[in-house]
This record gives structure tokens, C-alpha cells and sequence, in this order.
């Protein structure tokens, strides 16, 4: 599976969702914005500055789409009241632009409009690397910093329950550590042991879960068989989840620098699929994340 093909998933629906997109007036936000509408992915209401949004609009002929809509907002607030349009069912999905993390987050959790569930919120790319045949998720690379078991489980059971709306079926997920085998001196190899029983008992369900594994016997055949590894995941994992946030960083901007891997990104969790990219990021990755949120979306709607 390539993310052309969840692109051309996504264009396959009659009702288009609507996504609020927090200080849009960004040039890369908006030729996203602008490329998922033509592309009749999804329909937008833009949140910031309407003479910036306004003009870009114009200059590139797209100031008189009826799928675009403007609402003038200064950038204090942008964040807040995207999430609101969000929480109101006036949009389907959140998009970040042009304000800080915290600040869309703190939006999100708003007690009184915000888009909480109660679970833990994390980050799901999904890389499209040369050489691969399909998909590779890995959680968590922005959202949460060092994660204990229980963090741990709910941000597998995300990535996998993300995994099965993109259309895969029995999502294999590796647990990542240095080291195959379980070192009491290794807190990562005690998590993913603790997270492959908890997947055997459906703790963690909808998915294979084994570890720990290293990445190269995550994702390779050849190395699994060197190192006389078997499973069902085992060099054949859909899912890499990553110990804390400085693995998954690094891990995740490796593929994109020195793989030139494509990729988009969600924030998983909350009410809604939240569009959560880098402002380093390129629009084609904005692109990609639009169109992940919105075919999570369809297979929610479809059940």
C-alpha cells in the first residue's frame, strides 16, 4: 500500500468532512488545504487572518471555492475556536497552522469545548518507505515524552485501532527495545514483554503485538532469520512502537532526511483526528496527514 492509495480511498465519498483549520495563513498549510479541496478530499474553514488567507487565495484563483470557508480570527483565539467548530459538529477534523503545539492542545482539552476522551492522546506517522511493499506506523514521535506501561498500552491500542481505519487488516505491531531478549536492566524490554502478554490476553486488542525487537528484526526478514527469531511479526511489522519521544524523533526524521520517505501524521485519541504536523514539514506531508484524517473518519462513519 502506497498513501496514493488512501489518497484515492479518500476521494471515494459523497459527503466530504469539514476541517477547521487553526491560523490557516500559512503558505504551506494552505497549498495542503488548497490541493485536498480540489482533489475532493475534504471541505475546510479556515481560522486566522482573512487578508493574509484572502489574498493567498486570490493570487493562486481559489478565492471563490464554496468549499473554503473564512472565519476572521485573531491569532489568540485561532486555536480555540477550531476546536469549538470541532466540538459543535460543525467540522470532522482538527488541522494545526500556524500556532504552537501547547497551544492547540491546551484548546483540545478544554473542559468546557474541547475534544477529550479520557484516553491518552499520541502521535501516529505512517511512512512510506522505498523498498517496502507497504505502510509503516510508528508511535509515538511528538506527543509523550517517556511513557510508562499503562501510557504505553493506550498508545498502541491508538496506533492499532488508527491502522485498521487506513484498511489494515490484523495490524502487527513491534514492541522496540535495543535488544530481542528481556533485560531486567532495560526497562524497555520489560515494557515489551509486559505489552506482548497483554496483547495475547486482548488487553490490547485488533492487532499482533510482539516484543521486544529490535528494529532491524522489527522490520527485517532476513535479519529476524540471522538471529533465529520467529513470530508473527518479526520482520514483518506494520506498527513500530518506540520507547520514548527521543527514539521516535530521531527515528522519524531519519526517514525523512536520510530515506526521503513520504509521510503524514495524526494525533489520535481525542474525539476527532487531529492534523498535528511540523511547521519544518512539508506540504505534500501536510497533504498525506489531511488525507489519513479523513479516511479515518470514513471508516468510522462506515460503522
Amino acid at each position: 500500500m502506497r498513501l496514493q492509495n488512501l489518497v484515492s480511498q479518500a476521494k471515494n465519498q459523497q459527503v466530504k468532512p469539514v476541517i477547521a483549520v487553526a491560523e490557516a495563513g500559512d503558505q504551506e498549510v494552505l497549498e495542503s488545504v488548497l490541493k485536498a479541496y480540489k482533489d475532493g478530499l475534504a471541505h475546510f474553514i479556515l481560522f486566522g487572518n482573512n487578508d493574509k488567507i484572502s489574498a493567498w487565495l486570490k493570487e493562486n484563483e481559489a478565492d471563490s471555492l464554496s468549499g473554503i470557508e473564512i472565519v476572521p480570527t485573531d491569532p489568540a483565539s485561532a486555536a480555540l475556536q477550531a476546536v469549538k467548530a470541532v466540538h459543535d459538529g460543525k467540522a470532522d477534523i482538527l488541522m494545526k497552522g500556524l500556532v504552537s503545539t501547547s497551544a492547540l492542545l491546551k484548546a483540545v482539552l478544554n473542559k468546557e469545548f474541547g475534544l477529550r476522551t479520557g484516553k491518552v492522546l499520541s502521535h501516529v506517522a505512517a511512512f512510506e518507505v522505498e523498498g517496502f511493499e507497504k505502510l509503516i506506523f510508528i508511535t509515538d514521535a511528538a506527543m509523550n515524552i517517556n511513557p510508562d506501561l499503562n501510557q504505553k498500552g493506550q498508545i498502541l491500542q491508538n496506533a492499532i485501532d488508527f491502522a485498521l481505519q487506513t484498511g489494515i487488516e490484523m495490524p502487527k505491531a513491534a514492541v522496540l527495545a535495543a535488544v530481542e531478549n528481556v533485560n531486567p536492566a532495560m526497562q524497555a524490554t520489560l515494557d515489551a514483554a509486559s505489552l506482548t502478554i497483554m496483547g495475547l490476553r486482548e488487553q490490547i486488542k485488533g492487532g499482533i503485538v510482539e516484543g521486544p525487537l529490535a528494529l532491524d528484526n522489527a522490520i527485517s526478514k532476513e535479519a529476524a532469520a540471522h538471529k533465529g527469531i520467529s513470530g508473527k511479526v518479526a520482520g514483518d511489522a506494520d506498527i513500530l512502537l518506540v520507547p520514548t519521544i527521543e527514539t521516535g524523533n530521531v527515528l522519524y526524521k531519519s526517514l525523512i532526511y536520510f530515506a526521503r520517505a513520504k509521510v503524514g501524521a495524526v494525533i489520535c485519541g481525542a474525539k476527532a483526528p487531529i492534523v498535528l504536523t511540523s511547521r519544518a514539514d512539508s506540504a505534500e506531508s501536510k497533504y498525506y496527514s489531511i488525507a489519513l484524517a479523513v479516511k479515518s473518519v470514513i471508516t468510522d462513519n462506515k460503522h
